[in-house]
């Protein structure tokens, strides 16, 4: 089931939305103010957002500028209660990919997410394997890692290490699991290494952002939270 982040402030119109995205078979959350959004944008991974401009707290222009930082895949319509040209350009030139001005059809709401979607499958498909966590970036194919648009120099073993944790993001991962994963079962390694290598991890990915992504839970292992 394909998820959808609605961001929008009036209550009357995100509860109709939701009620309508449902009913088409739509996962939806729903965020009121920016700053919510905001971190539920950098925490979970949605496959379409709708974006409403005028939000009590932050302008959706900034929160789409904000978004396509670390995430220019995922498709985001913008909602507006203007028509000017001036203010599409600007929704556009902030990273959005396509525009609807209120008031509107929810079937035409439908119409345009259904389209997004398809567009995204297909360059999905067509587009470099990425996995995304949050702000960090990871180019599967490129063996390329990123953060807040920075380039982050990982040594091969590093990035085995952080692709595992990224793709069961969230999930522990005991370190037996990580040396097999990494180094197989044939082959003896000391839980230490493990160590060793997640904090040479921290020290790349998270102490020069100020951030605490690869976190430990003592007597279990390792995860990656995004927050």
């Amino acid at each position: 089931m394909k998820k959808i982040l609605l961001i929008e402030d009036d209550f009357t119109l995100s509860r109709n939305i939701k009620e309508a995205l449902t009913d088409a078979n739509w996962q939806v959350e729903v965020a009121y103010q920016g700053a919510i959004a905001e971190k539920l944008l950098q925490r979970e991974f949605y496959d379409c957002i709708i974006l409403d401009i005028n939000l009590p707290d932050k302008s959706g222009y900034d929160i789409c500028q904000h978004f396509r930082r670390y995430n220019q895949s995922t498709p985001v319509l913008m909602l507006t209660a203007f028509g000017e040209l001036e203010d599409k350009v600007q929704g556009f030139e902030c990273g959005a990919d396509d525009y609807l001005t209120k008031p509107f059809y929810i079937r035409e709401l439908i119409l345009r997410i259904q389209s997004l979607l398809k567009r995204s499958e297909k360059t999905a498909a067509a587009v470099k394997e990425i996995l995304t966590v949050g702000d960090i970036v990871i180019d599967l194919s490129a063996k390329a890692v990123s953060r807040q648009g920075k380039t982050i120099d990982l040594t091969p073993r590093e990035l085995q290490i952080l692709v595992k944790l990224a793709e069961n993001q969230g999930e522990v991962i005991s370190k037996k699991e990580l040396i097999e994963t990494i180094w197989g079962r044939s082959i003896d390694i000391n839980t230490n290494t493990i160590e060793v290598y997640i904090n040479f991890l921290r020290n790349k990915i998270d102490k020069p952002f100020g951030t605490n992504s690869i976190r430990t839970k003592p007597g279990y292992g390792y995860y990656l939270d995004a927050q």
